[in-house]
C-alpha cells in the first residue's frame, strides 16, 4: 500500500510555476471579494443606504455565490477546468465594473433611496451567479495535479492565497484611496482580469474531466469532518461581523469622509496584514508548530486584538490591535484547517479540504448581516460580540484538547 502511494503519479501534472498561476489567480479573486468592506461600507452609506442595507447587498451576494460553487464545480468537469478559472476571473472583473458604476452613479445622485439600493442589488447579483467558479475549478486543478500525498499541501496552498488576498485587498485600498475614493475598485478590477490573463496564458487547454478519479465527496455531516467545519464556519461569521463594519467604526470615531476613511480602514488592514505574513513565513513555515498547540494561542491573540480595538481611543492603538488579530490570524486559520484534513484518512484529505473551504463563503453570509445589526446598536458591539464568539471557540478548542489528543 505504501509503495503505491509513493509511486502513485498526479492525474494531470502542472509544473511548479502553473501551480502558482493558480494561486495568484486565488490572490486575485479574495482581494476582489474582501476590497468591498473597505470601499463599499462607507460609500454605500454616504449614498444614502443604512447599515442594515448595506450589509444587506454583500449577504445576498455571498449567499448566491455560495449556493452557486457546487454548480460551477460539475460545470468545471464539464468544459474545463482552465476556462471556467478564466471565465470566472473576467466575471468578477467586469460585474465589479458594473458594481462601482451603480455605486457611482448613487453617489452623485443619479440613482437615489429605493432605486440606489435595487440597483445596487442587482448589479451585486451577478457577482454572485457568475464568479463562483474560480474556486471549484482551481481545487479541481490542483487536485488533479497533486497524489496522496502532496494534495492536502496543495490545496492548502489555494486556501492560504485566498486569505492572502482578502488581507491584501484592504491593505492595497489604503495606496488607492489617495487618487480617490473609487480608485480601490478599479484596482481590484484590473488585478482580476490580469489574474485571469495569467492563467489563460499558463496553464494547459482546458478539457473536461467528467471521468477523472476526484476523490469522492465527504458529507457534510462527516462526524470526523463536522466539528472542524462548524469551528471555521463560527470563526468566518464572527470575522465577516468585523470586515463589515470596521470602515464604519473608523468613520464615525474619527470622524472621516470618503477617501480618507477608505486609506484609514486600509491602514488598519494593513497592519493585520503585516502581521499575518510575518507570523505566517517567519514563525509557522519555518517551525511548522503542532497546530491543536497552535490554534489555542491564535484564537487568544484574535480575543485581545478585537477587545483592544473596541476599547483604544487613538487610531494608531486601533491599528496595532489589528496587527494583533493579524498575528492570531497567522495561528488560527490554519491550523483549524490542517486540523480539519488530518482528521480523515489520507486518501480522503483532499475532500475534507475542498469541504472545510465552504465555510468562509458560509460565514461571511451571515456575519456581515450581524455586524451591521450589532453596530446600528452600538458601534463597538461587532467587536465585543464576535470576541466573545472566538472565546467559545477557544473553551471549545482547549476543552478538546484535554479529552483527545490534537
Amino acid at each position: 500500500m505504501t509503495n503505491t502511494i509513493e509511486t502513485e503519479q498526479p492525474l494531470r501534472p502542472l509544473s511548479a510555476f502553473q501551480k502558482a498561476a493558480i494561486a495568484f489567480g486565488s490572490v486575485a479573486m479574495g482581494a476582489g471579494m474582501t476590497i468591498n468592506f473597505v470601499v463599499v461600507a462607507p460609500l454605500a452609506r454616504e449614498a444614502g443606504l443604512n447599515e442594515i442595507e448595506v450589509a444587506g447587498i454583500l449577504t445576498l451576494s455571498a449567499a448566491i455565490y455560495a449556493l452557486m460553487i457546487p454548480q460551477w464545480g460539475r460545470w468545471a468537469d464539464r468544459f474545463g477546468r482552465k476556462r471556467i478559472m478564466v471565465f470566472s476571473l473576467f466575471a468578477m472583473a467586469s460585474t465589479n465594473m458594473l458594481f462601482l458604476f451603480a455605486l457611482q452613479a448613487a453617489l452623485i445622485g443619479v440613482v437615489t433611496g429605493l432605486s440606489a439600493f435595487f440597483l445596487l442589488v442587482f448589479t451585486r447579483v451577478f457577482f454572485g451567479l457568475l464568479s463562483p467558479g474560480l474556486q471549484p475549478a482551481s481545487m479541481a486543478a490542483m487536485t488533479d495535479a497533486t497524489t496522496s500525498l502532496t494534495r492536502a499541501g496543495g490545496l492548502g496552498m489555494l486556501g492560504a492565497a485566498m486569505g492572502l488576498g482578502s488581507i491584501l485587498g484592504p491593505a492595497g485600498a489604503s495606496v488607492l484611496a489617495e487618487f480617490g475614493a473609487l480608485v480601490p475598485l478599479w484596482g481590484s478590477i484590473i488585478f482580476c482580469a490580469f489574474a485571469g490573463f495569467v492563467i489563460g496564458f499558463s496553464l494547459p487547454k482546458s478539457r473536461g474531466n467528467r471521468d477523472s478519479q476526484r476523490p469522492t465527496p465527504l458529507r457534510i455531516r462527516d462526524p470526523r469532518v463536522f466539528p472542524h467545519l462548524a469551528f471555521l464556519f463560527t470563526y468566518f461569521v464572527a470575522v465577516g461581523a468585523i470586515q463589515q463594519t470596521l470602515a464604519w467604526l473608523i468613520e464615525d470615531r474619527y470622524g472621516l469622509q470618503k477617501a480618507a476613511s477608505v486609506q484609514a480602514t486600509g491602514i488598519a488592514f494593513a497592519c493585520m496584514s503585516i502581521a499575518l505574513i510575518a507570523v505566517q513565513f517567519g514563525y509557522v513555515q519555518p517551525r511548522k508548530p503542532e497546530p491543536a498547540r497552535i490554534l489555542p494561542i491564535g484564537l487568544f491573540l484574535i480575543i485581545i486584538g478585537y477587545l483592544s480595538a473596541a476599547q483604544v481611543g487613538s487610531f494608531a492603538g486601533l491599528s496595532a490591535a489589528f496587527a494583533v488579530v493579524g498575528a492570531g490570524s497567522a495561528l488560527a486559520v490554519p491550523s483549524a484547517n490542517a486540523l480539519g484534513s488530518l482528521s480523515v484518512e489520507r486518501h480522503e484529505q483532499g475532500a475534507a479540504a475542498a469541504l472545510l473551504s465552504a465555510a468562509p463563503p458560509a460565514g461571511f453570509i451571515f456575519g456581515p448581516l450581524l455586524g451591521a445589526s450589532l453596530y446600528s446598536q452600538e458601534h463597538r458591539m461587532p467587536l465585543f460580540v464576535s470576541a466573545a464568539m472566538m472565546g467559545v471557540l477557544l473553551a471549545y478548542r482547549l476543552l478538546g484538547n484535554r479529552r483527545r489528543p490534537g
